[in-house]
């Protein structure tokens, strides 16, 4: 990570190696009030907005891409590569979904979908429950 930070010519500070190994470390594609909320203890002088900034940067850098899959904050992705999202409808949860190496992934349309519209990236996501909300959601109607 250190590398990734120094190909770049970003400097390799405390702050920006604990963001980036916590995001790194985060399936679940965390927003900066998150990251910031977990990092909070083991770096207590750092603020909101260098997570916020550091994030930015990331971004801009391409070690991260930010998105707006659910409602509310932006969320961070450190998995850059094309691939999917899985999206719970009950808790916000975001997992990437990875294709199988080999299968074919839809390119983006040869006919543009809106007049003047030049599409950038075909993306997909699947709304539905995680485990942990199905379950629940399994209990409740058992109870009923």
């Amino acid at each position: 990570m250190r590398e990734a930070l120094r190909v770049r010519g970003l400097k390799v500070t405390p702050q920006r190696l604990a963001i980036l190994e916590e995001l790194v470390g985060d399936p679940t594609h965390p927003t900066a009030a998150d990251l910031f909320e977990r990092l909070r203890p083991r770096l207590p002088s750092m603020s909101f907005a260098t997570v916020y900034n550091t994030l930015a940067v990331l971004t801009e850098q391409g070690l991260c891409v930010a998105t707006s899959l659910v409602a509310g904050a932006v969320r961070f992705d450190p998995n850059v590569e094309p691939h999917d999202h899985a999206v719970c409808d009950g808790c916000g949860l975001v997992v990437d979904v990875i294709l199988e190496r080999g299968a074919p992934r839809e390119a983006a349309p040869k006919q543009r979908p809106v007049s003047g519209f030049a599409v950038r990236v075909v993306e997909r996501i699947y709304r539905g429950l995680c485990v942990g909300c199905a379950a629940s959601q399994e209990l409740a109607a058992d109870a009923e």
